[in-house]
């Protein structure tokens, strides 16, 4: 498994990990957008009745019909041996499940000792976006030892996502175009680009993908998660979910709480928080990890750092050479340029990783740019942030990333004044990363200009009848600071708060044994760690 992808700290707030394209197409205004699907949005409401529901009764009796895995080109050094696939039908509006449907893709590493298998372990990488296929398929070695042994490890494509009808908005060319673009230093310039941007991506995916648009929102991928459970044969759903995936398995909990069986959210993301201040916190989570690397870099590794011989000055050069970057780009090999913002997005890529491993990584790749005049490392970072393969083919992660949140995010849009407040809190807490922000892209992370409105709002999840929930923390987490999993696991009326003392997103997969330990230990016998557990490293 990949981490589950960087939100670009310098655009972030222009669309939410959408990037702030700089894109002229011939779009209609998506306020045109078909009000057919408006209307079917505001529909998804209520809870669903599940496996009761007789309308449901032929997608909860269904059998996922398993068989080798095809080979995969762009898996890598992956090797799907033993892997098998396969699919689930799921309605696309489950208010009117007989209508249309759509087929989820799904991967299976089976349990290497069948005869102590305890079950399925259903997981989601995060995004919102990411392929819980690719997940299973290029990280099989993270579900080593007892999970692997007495687990189903089941990976699936969210609706909307990887090859579960993806959601598609700009083609390679555009993409490819857009990113060897900085957005305008020009404060007015800007803010017509970032209007005219958000509103011309709004309107390509409304044409290329207005069939799934309005149903490709978090509450009904929880229900796909149900009829998954009763389709793998599992009573109780065990349920790994990384960043975005603890929202996911949190929705499952409050949908589906006598259903639950030993869930792990890792990385946690807070329901209660509307979409701008997660984003908020995210940028400043992304500060922080930022001046840590950049003062531990000349502190700790001199010999091998570019960044001068000051740790308090540490953070500030490396912004002010990463900014040059907009004047000065840097030529490479593949005959594109690494311009100032995919330089921001290729050094907070490396963030999300630990302190071990990626950031000996980083100082690598900025040794080569600022002494060596070598771009090429940092635009690999950025190119597998952004989801481009070596032939320049684009994943549909972004373009599902954009849908999924806003099919999600149905807070009010907010007052000029609050746009403002924000802005001067970014100024203050994150002034390198946030640098230069406007209430124009905080405004387009809003989904402003989305063609329809989700009946979804921010809410503490409770829960009430589940089984117990572990939450996993990380205290230098980038993306989804400390203070989410605290208020997610308070929130829940049955959960537990683990700890990882550390750097990097997520405590999963980063090679903490005290983590891997406990993790096992409650996924396998759900033993639950003690309240307070904290890991170092």
């Amino acid at each position: 498994m990949t981490s589950p992808r960087p939100t670009r700290p310098r655009l972030l707030l222009a669309s939410l990990a959408a990037g702030a394209l700089l894109l002229a197409t011939g779009c209609d205004d998506p306020s045109a957008a078909s009000t057919d699907h408006a209307t079917a949005a505001t529909t998804l409401s209520g809870r669903p009745a599940g496996a009761d529901d007789p309308a449901l009764a032929s997608f909860y009796g269904q059998q996922i019909t398993w068989s080798a895995c095809p080979a995969d080109p762009n898996a890598g050094d992956a090797d799907p041996t033993g892997m098998q696939c396969g699919k689930l039908h799921v309605p696309l509006d489950y208010t009117k499940p007989a209508a249309d449907a759509l087929d989820l893709a799904l991967i299976r590493l089976p349990a290497a000792q069948s005869g102590q298998r305890v079950g399925s372990l259903v997981v989601n990488p995060g995004g919102p976006g990411a392929s819980g296929v690719d997940m299973v398929r290029s990280g099989a070695k993270r579900f080593g030892g007892a999970l692997h042994d007495r687990l189903d490890v089941v990976g699936f494509d969210p609706r909307g996502t990887g090859a579960s009808s993806p959601v598609l908005c700009l083609d390679d060319k555009q993409r490819d175009d857009l990113s060897q673009q900085d957005r305008p230093l020009d404060p007015a310039k800007r803010k017509a680009a970032v209007e005219a941007t958000d509103r011309a991506i709004s309107a390509a995916c409304q044409a290329k993908s207005g069939r799934i648009l309005p149903f490709v929102g978090t509450r009904n991928t929880a229900r796909d998660l149900d009829v998954l459970r009763q389709a793998l044969g599992d009573p109780k759903l065990n349920y790994l979910g990384i960043s975005y995936g603890t929202y996911l398995g949190a929705l499952y909990a409050e949908e589906f709480p006598g259903k639950t069986g030993r869930l792990v959210l890792d990385g946690a993301v807070d329901p209660a928080a509307d979409q701008l201040d997660f984003a908020i916190g995210s940028v400043i989570g992304m500060e922080s990890s930022f001046r840590r690397f950049a003062e531990d870099c000349v502190r700790t590794h001199a010999a091998e750092c570019p960044l001068g011989t000051d740790p308090a000055a540490a953070p500030q050069k490396l912004a002010d050479y990463l900014e040059g970057l907009h004047d000065h780009p840097l030529d490479t090999p593949d005959g594109r340029r690494l311009n100032s913002d995919l330089g921001w997005t290729g050094t907070s890529a490396f963030l999300y990783g630990s302190e071990k491993t990626a950031w000996p990584r980083l100082r690598e790749a900025l040794t080569a740019a600022i002494t060596q005049h070598r771009g090429d490392l940092l635009l690999a970072a950025a190119d597998s942030y952004n989801g481009r393969d070596e032939q320049g083919h684009y994943d549909p992660m972004d373009a599902a990333n954009r849908a999924i949140k806003c099919a999600d995010g149905g807070a009010a849009t907010p007052s000029p004044e609050k746009l403002k407040q924000q802005v001067a809190r970014l100024d203050a807490e994150a002034p390198l990363v946030a640098k230069g922000t406007t209430p124009e892209e905080l405004l387009t992370s809003t989904c402003a200009n989305w063609p329809f409105k989700s009946p979804e709002k921010p809410h503490t999840v409770r829960a009430e009848g589940s089984a117990p929930i572990l939450v996993v923390g990380t205290t230098g987490d980038p993306a989804t600071p400390y203070a989410a999993a605290e208020s997610l696991a308070k929130g829940f009326a049955n959960a537990t708060l683990l700890t990882r003392e550390g750097e990097g997103h997520g405590a999963f997969g980063k090679g903490n044994a005290c983590i891997d330990a406990a993790l096992t230990a409650y996924l396998v016998s759900g033993t639950v760690p003690a309240a307070g557990t904290r890991c170092a490293g």
